[in-house]
């Protein structure tokens, strides 16, 4: 029997008992303290990157802070976070190649210090051409690291204003 690959929409959609708060272990603890942790489901994740308009930046950790508020958890799980972070991208990228008008705009979300992410679709090139039809500046990395968004503080995008 052939098995089929799942769609990214498909594991977009595919909550596996998410989310879910857990304690943070010891060996969690040398690296992220003590507390509470969440671990999101893929399309909440999603819907947070959906909120941020046109001419707006998160970051994955922006959007950690407030899936842990969300849930009243001391910390979003970064790991999960960031590879739900893609499939929502990867699904929009789907949504894009189907002729679908509404999709994630995945390209709004940077990693941690304003980096553009190589892992979306088309890279960091496609990323950055998106960012800067929306007015954006990016500037070169250094050394291997990737391009980054000269950030403007009227450019951040505040969760806790605007969504539950």
């Amino acid at each position: 029997m052939v098995r089929m690959r799942k769609s990214w929409r498909e594991k977009l959609h595919d909550s596996k008992d998410l989310p879910r708060v857990i304690e943070i272990n010891d060996k969690m603890s040398k690296r992220w303290g003590t507390g509470t942790c969440v671990i999101p489901a893929p399309i909440e994740v999603d819907e947070a990157m959906r909120s941020v308009p046109e001419g707006r930046l998160v970051t994955i950790n922006r959007i950690r802070e407030f899936l842990a508020r969300k849930h009243g958890a001391s910390i979003g799980y970064p790991i999960t976070t960031g590879i739900f972070c893609n499939i929502a991208a990867r699904a929009a990228d789907e949504d894009v190649g189907e002729g679908k008008k509404e999709f994630t705009p995945y390209w709004r979300t940077l990693k941690s210090k304003g980096e553009l992410n190589e892992k979306y679709p088309g890279g960091v090139e496609a990323q950055a051409s998106r960012l800067q039809v929306e007015g954006h500046t990016i500037e070169p990395g250094r050394g291997k690291k990737p391009p980054v968004v000269r950030i403007l503080k009227r450019c951040w995008w505040r969760f806790d204003k605007h969504i539950n």
